[in-house]
């Protein structure tokens, strides 16, 4: 598999600070003509290293107010209940991210709402009503620290 190279690392970084740019501003911006800029964007492209190119919402703007971090614990740990479990966080739109971690806890879950009546509302009708569920832990965020999307590539 080919492997990245300083260029297309930093092709990567100015998209990442803003995917909308075309071949021709990224081409200036890292220093390279359009030609070859756009064969390497194609490249990596292929070897699938760009998930997807989105538009990141600014969640007190869309009335998103509330967000929590949820500890989840499975009562019981069997393959079809995992994937149970899994394909029914999948279709709650309420929650952002979902990781399946190893320690206390078998998943944490990132669920942002428009307050706490959306979330306990959440919690209640969605979440309490997938079964094996043992334990729930919610976290609420009194402050955003640090939020980006963008991976250091240099």
């Amino acid at each position: 598999m080919d492997t990245l190279d300083k260029t297309d690392r930093r092709i990567l970084e100015v998209l990442q600070e803003n995917a909308r740019l075309n071949t021709k501003e990224i081409a200036h911006r890292i220093g390279l003509s359009v030609t070859p800029t756009y064969e390497r964007l194609k490249k990596i492209e292929k070897m699938g290293v760009i998930r997807n190119y989105v538009t990141l919402l600014h969640p007190e703007k869309i009335g998103k107010t509330l967000m929590a971090f949820c500890s989840v614990t499975l009562q019981l740990h069997s393959q079809p209940l995992l994937k149970k479990f899994e394909a029914a966080i999948g279709r709650m739109e309420e929650v952002m991210e979902c990781y399946h971690v190893a320690g206390t806890f078998d998943y944490m879950l990132k669920v942002v709402v428009d307050d706490m009546r959306s979330y306990q509302q959440f919690l209640t009708n969605k979440l309490a009503a997938i079964e094996n569920i043992a334990q729930v832990h919610s976290s609420f965020v009194m402050t955003e620290i640090k939020h980006t999307t963008a991976f250091g590539l240099v």
